[in-house]
């Protein structure tokens, strides 16, 4: 999938990426390049600026975010998470600062772009609809036909199916029922496996977690990590830092724009994050501020 992604100077900024294979994510399989060094990130951001008007957004962020991981996204509101998930999705343009894919710099100039190198976001709001069922949602705009009047229903509905089944998400009664009828964790969960399916190397996920009950978290948590278990990458956007120490492997911390803090979660306190996302800085001496 990283073979022929254009450099710097090449038109569309994204060249070459696999389409979706729509064939889900098979239970057990690695989904990490061989040929990717394993030191290096699958998502590297540097000095990645972005302003609207006077507003400063973001000033010159690092990231990185490697292959098989929880990376935990922290900050007070307005910090700049929204800002910066944006950037990578495609919505936005930074204004400065490259952007590093598989070792290989890359412009991501829409959500097209994102999607063909293997960046898929789940929004707060889960982006389903309800009048549609589980499959549709699924499908929803990259429907798969037979000719180009009749839609392939069949393969539709085993791709589905053997999506939702390689994430454990086992409690929603038929993928043939209305989304309008599902929990809250089941919905996550849907919206999760949507963007799970289309050879997603990279998922973001913006407050998964947010005003679910605590069977719902749980149900969340698990589907986060089994994310990371099939070797993809993973970005979570969490106030809840109770969620964040359960499942994210390191975590970056966002002040006014600023990526005030980076490291293993191992480097860090639930009070020391907290020092960093109110203040932008702690003095209870943990590791990795800054650190690229």
């Amino acid at each position: 999938m990283a073979s022929g992604m254009a450099g710097p100077a090449r038109g569309p900024g994204v060249a070459g990426a696999a389409g979706p294979a729509g064939s889900g994510i098979a239970p057990g399989s690695s989904l990490a390049p061989a040929s990717m060094p394993a030191t290096e990130p699958l998502l590297r951001l540097r000095g990645i600026s972005k302003h609207f008007g006077a507003v400063q957004a973001l000033y010159k962020v690092d990231l990185d975010l490697p292959v098989g991981q929880v990376t935990a996204l922290c900050g007070d509101n307005g910090a700049g998470k929204s800002c910066l998930t944006k950037t990578i999705a495609g919505i936005y343009q930074p204004d400065g600062g490259e952007i590093f894919w598989e070792g290989r710099q890359v412009h991501i100039r829409n959500p097209k772009d994102a999607a063909s190198l293997g960046i898929e976001t789940v929004y707060q709001d889960l982006a389903l609809a309800d009048n549609l069922d589980i499959v549709q949602n699924m499908f929803l705009g990259r429907e798969r036909k037979r000719s180009r009047v009749f839609l392939d229903e069949d393969a539709m509905e085993r791709d589905a199916a053997r999506t939702l089944s390689s994430l454990h998400v086992t409690t929603v009664r038929s993928i043939r029922q209305p989304v309008a009828t599902l929990s809250g964790g089941q919905r996550q969960a849907v919206a999760v496996a949507k963007a799970v399916m289309w050879n997603s190397r990279l998922v973001m996920l913006d407050e998964p977690t947010a005003a679910l009950g605590v069977a719902q978290t749980r149900m969340v948590l698990d589907l986060v990590k089994r994310l990371k278990d099939h070797g993809l990458a993973v970005m979570v956007i969490s106030h809840n830092l109770n969620d964040v120490f359960e499942v994210a492997d390191r975590i970056a911390v966002l002040h006014l724009g600023r990526m005030v803090a980076q490291d293993a979660t191992t480097a860090f306190d639930r009070q020391s994050v907290v020092d960093y996302m109110t203040t932008g800085g702690s003095s209870r001496g943990v590791a990795g501020q800054g650190r690229d």
